[in-house]
């Protein structure tokens, strides 16, 4: 199945126009309570008062666009943490008050609504982007220029080291370390990196390409591809030919579902193929047929049966609200798990801090910990402005993931 099914029980091509601004923001808003403040725009007011006032909590992320399936369970995720934070009397005895915005998959309309984030609304703390690129075009409007912290909740490529900026997603040494000798054992040495054409793929590849060649393997086939591209005939002609043992996947929507389809009908799993994908999670399981992704191997730091009771509370309570809506779930891959742990570690380092200042807070943050998030405890490991985290190695079977790894507290790697 390639698309997403939203709660009129119309099914949606991640291509289709009919995908549209009205249908999404429609579906978004899913929570009571949220007073529109323009178009794409929208605050949760705070609940109760205090003299200091709310503290701010702007979220940034792309709720419409070809990337919305990520954005929207990020917005959910965050509505999610800071409604359970307000619950608990709020931090020092301040309420948080949300204020959502979406991007839109375009790094243009970004900039502007996140500029709006920190000059206008004059948040505290700004968490989203999905995209690499997205974080690029907006961390200089919030840390830079707008001198507030910003949270990046998303897998991505690694190398960002910018003061004030905290990144919360696995980096490439967690998602590769474990998976790619795992591939190699379990597919074979000769691979193929398809990746869509902007900086995540690029950098990864480098990473994934020297794993590769340190355990044995060999990259025998690597390509670019516009972030609109559908057509991969030649491509997957090459990949049979070449007879590569392991795709390792970096494609992003519009263009994955077809590129999981042509590869499956051309017969690579038929001849026994080992796709891999590291930012493939439940919600990316609704892309394509089951049969058309079946043996996947993904590596992330949460999925949806991991045996870990606090896991499972928070994922029946993103189900309580959300699971009669769509299918748009709380997955890692959309940077959901990301978002929930940003939000907690930055409770934590606003609770130490006594403070909301973003210098204040940002001390803290650099040596934060939470006890309890998805996939497990957490921590940001001094002085790299990363966290380090459990992680897990799992394998599409029947349209439904089965975990065959775990790693306990793996570094990040970066900035140290």
């Amino acid at each position: 199945m390639e698309g997403i099914i939203l709660n009129d029980h119309t099914k949606y091509s991640l291509t289709d126009k009919q995908f549209s601004r009205r249908i999404l923001l429609q579906n978004a808003m899913w929570m009571s309570g949220a007073i529109a403040t323009g178009i794409g725009s929208w605050v949760f007011p705070a609940k109760w008062s205090h003299a200091a006032g709310p503290i701010k909590v702007g979220i940034a992320t792309d709720l419409t666009g070809p990337i919305s399936f990520g954005g929207i369970p990020c917005s959910r995720v965050a509505k999610l943490a800071i409604d359970q934070i307000n619950a608990d009397g709020g931090i020092l005895g301040r309420p948080l008050e949300m204020y959502l915005e979406d991007t839109a998959s375009n790094e243009q309309i970004a900039v502007g609504v996140v500029r709006k984030l920190v000059q206008r609304n004059r948040v505290d703390v700004v968490l989203g982007g999905i995209t690499s690129s997205m974080r690029n075009a907006i961390k200089d409007v919030i840390v830079g220029r707008g001198r507030t912290l910003y949270i990046y909740p998303q897998l991505y490529e690694g190398r960002e080291c910018t003061p004030n900026l905290f990144c919360t997603g696995p980096t490439p040494a967690q998602q590769c370390d474990d998976l790619i000798p795992w591939l190699i054992a379990n597919g074979g040495k000769r691979f193929a990196l398809p990746s869509a054409n902007y900086v995540w793929p690029h950098v990864l590849n480098e990473y994934a390409r020297k794993s590769i060649e340190d355990n044995g393997g060999e990259v025998v086939l690597e390509e670019y591809f516009p972030l609109d591209q559908v057509e991969y005939g030649a491509t997957v002609k090459r990949i049979m030919d070449e007879k590569i043992d392991v795709v390792f996947n970096t494609v992003i929507p519009p263009g994955l579902g077809p590129f999981i389809k042509q590869l499956y009908e051309a017969g690579f799993l038929k001849r026994g193929g080992r796709l891999s994908c590291v930012y493939y999670d439940e919600n990316a399981l609704n892309f394509n047929a089951a049969e058309e992704m079946e043996g996947l191997a993904s590596c992330l730091d949460y999925f949806q049966n991991i045996d870990d009771p606090f896991s499972a509370e928070l994922q029946a309570a993103y189900q309580k609200r959300h699971a009669h809506k769509d299918k748009v779930l709380f997955t890692a891959g959309s940077g959901s798990t990301g978002m929930y742990r940003g939000v907690k570690l930055w409770e934590a380092a606003v609770k130490e801090a006594g403070a909301v200042d973003r210098d204040s807070v940002a001390a803290a943050l650099d040596h934060a910990k939470i006890a309890n998030g998805p996939g497990g405890p957490s921590n940001i490991v001094p002085g790299t402005y990363h966290c380090q985290m459990n992680m897990y190695i799992a394998v599409a079977k029947a349209g439904k993931y089965e975990i065959i790894d775990k790693a306990d507290q793996v570094h990040p790697k970066e900035c140290g």
